[in-house]
């Protein structure tokens, strides 16, 4: 009997000091959510310059048949770049100008096989659409428009003739993000001028055409401002 009250006196002090006990622990941590990062938004103005090589080939045709064939031409460009942007989703539309400074060049014999025949190339712009699909900072796309540039045909003990063509410019590239305003690409283009009437410089022949094509590659830095 004695053992019985003391078991229940014992049991009946635990179920007393279990509340107490329990308000006296600490409560649980909470953590809080994690915030994710915002996504880079390319909407908005931006300017720049790019700079690169180009390759490419050059042919006059001076009629009846007669022609030098394609021929290399090579060389580099700098210039200046200015577009926008419009972002929808990972969607990016945009349209870009740029204008280079090119020094782009090459010869090959005359089909007299006396007189050298030679291509030139100062300067260089295009006119263009972008389409990009946006992975937060990274952003490959495809763009395609106008090119506008000059082509001189020369061949000495002829003359010279240089006249401005307007073609069409295609390609892809690369852009990042992540350098606060800044981006900074690296683009491929194709771009055909189409022929050129070089009747000085190609013996005053009516048909005389020089046609010239590149193939560009070039690396970009450009600012975007805020929108």
């Amino acid at each position: 009997m004695n053992s019985r009250i003391v078991l229940a006196a014992v049991t009946a002090g635990v179920l007393n000091c279990i509340p107490a006990f329990a308000a006296d622990m600490p409560a649980p941590a909470v953590k809080a959510p994690v915030m994710a990062a915002p996504m880079y938004n390319w909407t908005g103005w931006y300017v720049g310059i790019n700079g690169g090589g180009a390759w490419g080939d050059s042919r006059y045709n001076f009629g009846d048949g007669f022609t030098t064939g394609d021929f290399d031409v090579s060389g580099g460009l700098i210039g200046g770049t200015i577009g926008v942007n419009w972002q929808n989703g990972p969607w990016v539309f945009g349209l870009e100008g740029d204008l280079d400074w090119t020094d782009i060049d090459g010869s090959t014999l005359c089909p007299n096989l006396i007189n050298t025949c030679i291509t030139g190339n100062s300067w260089l712009a295009t006119t263009r659409a972008r389409i990009g699909y946006a992975y937060d900072t990274f952003m490959p796309y495809i763009t395609g428009g106008l090119a506008f540039g000059n082509i001189k045909a020369d061949i000495p003990g002829f003359g010279s003739s240089e006249g401005t063509e307007t073609g069409w410019a295609a390609g892809a590239g690369i852009e990042f993000a992540g350098w606060q305003n800044w981006t900074a690409k690296i683009e491929y283009l194709y771009v055909d001028l189409g022929e050129f009437h070089c009747n000085a410089a190609c013996s005053a022949i009516p048909t005389g055409t020089d046609e010239f094509r590149t193939n560009i590659v070039r690396v970009g830095l450009n600012y975007k401002f805020a929108h």
